[in-house]
């Protein structure tokens, strides 16, 4: 029968090989008639393939290029890691990575890519090592449900090793108390460990009908208790669906429920109950998520859970690895309350690598190193990575330093006159000083501790500890040398030193020097030394106290006068300079005006017919002030109304309807004159209207009347009549006031509306409303790169999932048209942060966006008032009302060309104030001087 059973196989693998040979024959032949079908295509995809090929290797090397420039940035090892991925590339895959762990925690997604490549590449017992450590590394980075999940069915794979199945328990069982209180995940390593312990229990199990002996009981009845207490332990959890738990612990077990476990059980559906909401807004919100976790940390420090309290951080911590002061509040509380080193110190190392540049952190990890016990050379190790941590600001390295030197200090015994750990700590106090001063000063152009704290610690430990004054009064002598000599406070710290621990003639010495030498409070330096002769001196020290005392304020109240007399006579300068401009400006009013008068007084008198009635046409047209002179009507630019001032033309009398019109606004021009009736602390000055807006008064009294009651619209209109595009809104109470204010940047007709403070600019001219701010800030985010289209709720759509937000506004051209730019205010820094994370680089409509913390360039000095800009030599070319035409000729002979080219050319300096003072006499001049004939020019040309 074997034979025969044999022999069949055999037969039937015969067949089974010659079916194979023929479909492989077939498929073949079908393989060489497509062949010569598909031979193009081949070719197109192979050549397609290796330009993709030759494309991402060469990033691939910029990349790595990169990364030698500067091995910190994050993103680089990110793409770099892609594109290896992508190409297959397994061994330069595999460094990239060990690259990136070195100096970066990694995130769960980068942890499971690796974990699982090396999975499939490690076959071998041999290797399982391997996988294990790197497991090891994993679950120490962030707190992951889905790695530990991983960890623990790989390790299932080797429970057939020796010790596999203790292993296995002891994976499952740490991450039970890593993860097993996660409310949505926490349920899938319990069900897991369950299974597993289930598995187990199939292999104990005797056969049906065996009876079985007395070691197989017990190890049954071990595994059933094993099951059993799994299945107590998750249903005294809160964990979402714990119904379903409940029941199939019902079913499952023989004996029913016990009544303890039911109320266990009970209690945990009432934590879960309390819990859900909090993880429902989890679910719900979009990363970063702060404000849910932020919630949820607080409901959870109330509740005083110190295990769910930690898992809470965690998983903030897991979605937000970057926020330091998220890590300064879980290390904090780890310092206060749980104070267990093996969660401690692990906590602030991972705390110092996703945040190295963050100096509190340092701060903290060093206080918490010595607060447990570390070895010194562990201590010394944490503050050098600190100093290679490249900290923002200069100031830093000087806190991380005294905090390095207060442990220094705190080992030294000072009871023995010399130790190795006062050397070590007098070395170290002249190494941060000479660590300052180089390396500090070289990247920040300062040394980050102009009051010399530091030597001031040093000095006091010489003067406390050590009996050494004379070190100490070096000490102070070197810190008076850098520039602190001039202030009070440090002399009086200096005479307290001495005070307390030198003796009275180095305090006198102290106290002379300091008046001589103080010049921010002199009197109080004084005042201190009279005070102590009183006490300490003779009647010759008081003498000599007296004078030195009486000598200096003399000469300070003389210095004082001095600065008083020059700031007085720059504020008269200050004014002189204003009052010269106003002049000026009156000035070349009044050479426009004598230029207009000849241009019309002298030119076409036979078309006056003609220009009567244009004038009269203009005089309907726009309301103007007039005031009478005879028999002739003078106009006057008005702010309000915006009409150019002229006479009429010689022989001109206006109609009886234009007499009455003159009359008229003659009269509403007193009344709006009236002080009573202006009012400009209750009104607003409203600009950047349309020109062609319809009844524009209208539209602004329905605008404002929100605001409050409206006194009067104050429109400015032009010669022709046409609406200007501004003008002034009055209102009943100046409480309207600022209401109205809010309306800035208002949309009306496609155009923002501009609202701001009615100031009168000829009292105040150096008003200047600008709403924003133009430092840092730290709250808000600028975008740039946005898309035309892109609206005020698409962009706070996008920008609400990263926390909450106090204000969009898209920065627009005066005509309304977008820039392309936006600023985006949330409630605190760290919503901030985030959202620069999360969202530069990101694609908006094919636009890639850059986003940043808000920090406008400082406003440049030369645009304030009051500055002096530099003016343009060439005089102003004046072309008329309509501006200079296309075919206009320009009559200014080239002889004055080429004189106001060369004073165009001097540059500054004293030659510069020179011509400037020549070219303002000259302006002068030609403005009191008559108007030039044909012949006068003619002259000028011959004498040329």
């Amino acid at each position: 029968m074997a034979a025969s059973g044999n022999a069949e196989h055999t037969q039937m693998q015969d067949m089974e090989e010659e079916d194979a040979g023929i479909e492989e024959r077939e498929m073949e032949s079908d393989e060489e008639d497509e062949e010569g079908m598909g031979e193009e295509n081949t070719d197109d995809e192979e050549d397609d393939s290796s330009e993709d090929e030759r494309e991402n290797e060469a990033e691939i090397q910029r990349l790595e290029e990169q990364l030698s420039i500067n091995a910190f940035d994050y993103n680089c090892h990110v793409d770099l890691i892609k594109l290896l991925k992508q190409e297959g590339e397994l061994c330069r895959l595999r460094k990239a990575r060990q690259k990136m762990s070195e100096l970066f925690p990694l995130t769960e997604e980068i942890w499971l890519d690796w974990l699982k490549d090396e999975i499939r590449l490690t076959e071998e017992e041999s290797n399982r090592e391997k996988v294990y450590e790197l497991f090891e590394r994993a679950v120490k980075d962030y707190i992951c449900p889905e790695i530990w999940l991983e960890y623990a069915q790989y390790s299932i794979g080797g429970m057939g090793s020796p010790g596999g199945i203790d292993k296995v328990r002891a994976i499952f069982e740490r991450g039970v108390t890593a993860v097993g209180l996660h409310m949505t995940k926490g349920q899938t390593v319990w069900e897991a460990y369950r299974e597993f312990e289930n598995a187990i229990l199939s292999t104990v199990q005797p056969p049906p009908g065996k009876v079985p002996s007395r070691e197989e009981k017990e190890l049954l009845n071990t595994q059933l208790e094993r099951i059993h207490t799994l299945f107590r332990r998750q249903l005294a959890v809160p964990l979402m669906d714990m119904e379903a738990t409940y029941s199939e612990y019902e079913e499952w077990s023989d004996k029913g429920v016990a009544e303890t476990v039911v109320h266990q059980y009970k209690k945990a559906v009432k934590q879960m109950e309390k819990n859900k909401p909090f993880e429902e807004s989890l679910l719900a919100a979009e990363p970063p998520k702060m404000a849910e976790y932020q919630s949820y940390l607080d409901f959870e420090l109330k509740e005083g859970d110190p295990a769910r309290i930690q898992l809470v951080f965690e998983r903030a911590l897991a979605e937000n690895c970057l926020v330091p002061d998220l890590w300064a509040k879980f290390t904090t509380y780890l310092d206060r309350q749980l104070k267990i080193k093996d969660f401690v110190l692990p906590t602030h190392e991972r705390a110092v690598r996703n945040c190295p540049w963050t100096m509190g952190l340092w701060k903290s990890y060093l206080l918490a190193l010595e607060r447990h016990g570390a070895e010194h050379p562990v201590v010394s190790d944490v503050f050098e990575k600190a100093l290679n941590a490249g900290f923002i600001q200069a100031t830093d390295y000087v806190e991380i330093w005294q905090a390095y030197l207060d442990y220094l200090r705190r080992r030294v015994d000072f009871s023995k006159e010399s130790s190795k750990e006062l050397e070590e700590l007098r070395g170290a106090f002249s190494r941060s000083l000479d660590y300052l001063k180089q390396d500090v000063e070289e990247r920040f152009g300062e040394s980050g501790d102009s009051s010399c704290l530091i030597m001031q610690i040093w000095a006091r430990i010489e003067a406390l500890h050590c009996k050494n004054m004379q070190k100490a009064r070096e000490l102070w002598d070197s810190i008076m040398t850098k520039g602190n000599a001039k202030y009070a406070n440090m002399w009086l710290e200096y005479y307290n030193l001495e005070r307390s621990y030198g003796d009275p003639l180095h305090c006198r010495k102290a106290l002379h020097r300091a008046v001589q030498c103080t010049s921010d409070y002199p009197e109080h330096v004084c005042e201190v030394l009279l005070t102590f002769e009183r006490v300490e001196g003779s009647l010759e020290d008081w003498d000599v106290a007296v004078q030195k005392t009486e000598s200096r304020l003399n000469r300070v109240n003389e210095q004082r006068a001095k600065v008083a007399e020059k700031e007085a006579n720059m504020a008269r300068q200050d004014d002189d300079r204003t009052d010269q401009r106003r002049k000026a400006k009156f000035d070349k009013k009044a050479q426009k005006k004598v230029q207009k008068k000849s241009r019309f007084g002298e030119k076409r008198k036979a078309e006056q017919d003609d220009y009567q009635d244009e004038w009269n046409d203009d005089s309907e047209q726009a309301p103007k002030r007039h005031r009478g002179d005879g028999d002739q009507t003078t106009e006057y630019m008005e702010t309000e109304t915006g009409l150019l001032g002229r006479k009429a033309p010689p022989g001109y009398k206006p109609a009886k309807k234009a007499q009455q019109e003159a009359a008229a606004a003659a009269d509403l021009r007193q009344k709006e004159e009236k002080p009573e009736l202006r009012n400009d602390q209750s009104s607003v000055f409203i600009s950047n209207l349309a020109y062609t807006l319809v009844e524009p008064e209208a539209k602004l009294r329905t605008l404002f009347e929100t605001c409050g009651p409206i006194s009067q619209v104050r429109l400015v209109f032009g010669s022709k009549g046409g609406f200007k595009g501004y003008g002034y809104v009055q209102f009943e109470s100046t409480v309207s006031v600022p209401e109205a204010l809010k309306l800035d940047r208002r949309e009306v007709e496609g155009r923002p509306m501009f609202v701001s403070p009615c100031v009168d600019k000829n009292k105040n001219p150096e008003f200047k409303v600008f709403k924003y701010n133009t430092s840092i800030e730290k709250h808000k985010i600028f975008i740039s790169g946005l898309p035309f289209s892109c609206t005020k709720e698409q962009l706070e759509e996008m920008c609400k999932g990263h926390g909450d937000i106090k204000e969009v506004r898209l920065v627009t051209y005066r005509s309304g048209k977008p820039k392309g730019l936006a600023y985006v205010e949330f409630a605190d820094e760290t919503q901030a942060s985030q959202a620069v994370l999360k969202m530069d680089g990101m694609e908006i409509e094919d636009n890639k966006i850059t986003v940043a913390i808000s920090n406008p360039p400082r406003r440049n000095m030369m645009d304030a008032p009051g500055s002096s800009k530099p003016t343009n030599l060439m005089p102003r070319q004046v072309y008329g009302s309509r501006g200079k035409g296309r075919t206009q000729l320009s009559l200014l002979p080239r002889s004055l060309h080429r004189q106001s080219e060369s004073v165009s050319k001097v540059e500054n300096g004293a030659a510069s104030e020179q011509v400037l003072a020549t070219g303002s006499a000259s302006k002068n001049a030609a403005a009191e001087a008559k108007s030039l004939s044909n012949s006068d020019f003619a002259k000028m040309l011959l004498n040329k």
